[in-house]
């Protein structure tokens, strides 16, 4: 079993940007375990066609590492890949990954101190912490449909995109109109015979303002790097500023409803099908989306969208709602990820011999979004309640690297080699979550992934970002107990 002092699962931008930190401090005792075969996270997961990011590519990066080499102001996946991978090898973290290593078990051996972590490939590993940057972005949701099982066609998720299959002339049913499903639907529409589109819910959609980065621009950038920092500025603090619409002046939205709506006339002429992807739910209660392509596409004749739903997948067809057998010969599944489920909670064992999605029982909670009673030396990146609906939540993972890189000084500093979050303070951090949750667009009735078994929303900071870079800049020792490990229990002699 190998043994280090920080093992990191997953190699997102969350694992990417600790290890980065952690070398930058002189700390090189650690580990990565990556199940995939390259870092990246859902950058190097996610390769449907079309995929993009909806936030500007400048806010869009580590503030420590800018790009100055951005093709577009909204980067397209192969170019966050490409990012994140040069990171790796610049900053030299390439060494400390093992890659193609999947997480299977992680326990907290109290009289040790430690989390022994189980990989299928038999590579233990034996850590004083454990940081999970795994990410909500991580595990597809593939809805329980009936019949799905006796379906003779292909199927797949749009985060596990199928490159093998010619989708040249074929009839495909796209289920799911969420973020992933507005981007690859227009991409495959041309190549198709006939494209179903089954949706739930109509989203808002948002003109897009995505342009080409001009050469001269990108020259600017290399030359000049303070200009890039401030371009970086301006944008944050133009995407910020829709947190006075989404939590702090709701009714301000409308500001925002309107530009949504005519976007939706000026590209959707045929009434019928203006009345299905006009929502019935405020904008922003659920996550908006940016695209001048999505309502063209849907206006094609060889497009159909079906509302309402599946009702029932057979053998060769897809039965929507409205009783309509339609044949396709494969099904995209573009329904997001188990965002509040956390799977990998699942695996995750702390004091008391409970798994942590037993603790959370379908409603997680953590304390800064990090740390959890029981789990003694455990930090969560982009753990519950550290998501957003406007901004770059690398600027939330910065954060809350800086968070645990002060519990890890603190730590050691005060010679204690393990730090557990009180109760106490787990139960105010959320109450106070709560009371913030309280009159904002999040609140105002419709149903969303960021909502947990219980209706609690578990996914979104709700509040202005700044605060909360501004409330894990110092770790908060006073909500923990900093002791050592218990020793071993004894049995007591017969």
């Amino acid at each position: 079993m190998e043994k280090v002092d920080v093992a990191i699962v997953g190699s997102g931008f969350s694992g990417l940007g600790m290890a980065i930190r952690l070398k930058q401090e002189g700390k090189h005792d650690f580990v990565i375990l990556e199940r995939d075969d390259d870092v990246g996270g859902t950058w190097n997961a996610n390769t449907y066609p079309g995929c993009a990011c909806d936030i500007p590519s400048h806010l869009y990066s580590f503030s420590f590492a800018p790009n100055p080499n951005w093709s577009h102001t909204y980067s397209p996946q192969p170019e966050i890949r490409e990012y994140l991978h040069s990171c790796a090898n610049d900053f030299g973290i390439r060494p400390h990954v093992r890659l193609r290593t999947t997480v299977t078990d992680a326990r907290w051996v109290e009289d040790e101190g430690r989390w022994h972590v189980e990989t299928d490939v038999g590579e233990d590993v034996s850590a004083r912490v454990l940081i999970s940057a795994m990410g909500p972005l991580t595990e597809p949701k593939v809805p329980d449909l009936p019949g799905l099982d006796e379906f003779e066609g292909e199927t797949w998720h749009s985060a596990r995109w199928n490159h093998d299959y010619d989708l040249d002339g074929k009839r495909v049913a796209s289920i799911g109109t969420g973020a992933s499903a507005i981007q690859y639907v227009p991409r495959i529409q041309p190549e198709v015979e006939k494209l179903h589109v089954f949706q739930r819910t109509a989203p808002w959609i948002a003109p897009h303002n995505n342009r080409p980065i001009h050469d001269w621009e990108r020259a600017l950038y290399r030359a000049l790097p303070p200009l890039q920092r401030l371009v970086r500025g301006g944008v944050y603090t133009l995407r910020e500023s829709m947190i006075l619409m989404l939590a702090k002046r709701p009714p301000a939205m409308k500001i925002l409803e309107r530009a949504a709506r005519l976007h939706r006339e000026r590209q959707v002429k045929d009434p019928d099908l203006m009345r299905k992807v006009t929502p019935d739910y405020s904008m922003g209660c659920k996550r908006i989306l940016p695209s001048n392509h999505w309502y063209p596409a849907l206006q094609q004749p060889n497009v159909e969208l079906v509302t309402g739903g599946v009702r029932e997948v057979r053998p060769n067809s897809v039965v929507g709602e409205d009783g309509v057998e339609r044949e396709v010969d494969a099904i995209v599944f573009g329904t997001g990820f188990q965002v509040t489920e956390m799977p990998a909670a699942e695996l995750i064992t702390g004091t008391e011999g409970v798994p942590l999605s037993e603790i959370w029982a379908g409603s997680p909670r953590a304390h800064r979004g990090a740390t959890v009673p029981g789990f003694p030396n455990l930090f969560l990146l982009l753990g519950p309640n550290t998501g957003l609906g406007h901004s770059s939540m690398v600027y939330m993972v910065e954060s809350q690297i800086a968070y645990v890189l002060d519990a890890l000084r603190t730590m050691r500093e005060r010679r204690v080699p393990v730090a557990e979050v009180s109760a106490t303070a787990l139960e105010r951090y959320n109450a106070e979550i709560d009371e913030r949750m309280e009159g904002t667009i999040w609140n105002t009735g419709c149903v969303s992934w960021y909502q947990d078994a219980t209706g609690r929303n578990g996914a979104i900071w709700p509040d202005w970002t700044w605060r909360f870079r501004q409330e894990t800049a110092e770790f908060d020792e006073d909500a923990y107990e900093l002791r050592a490990p218990a020793p071993a229990r004894v049995p007591v002699p017969a």
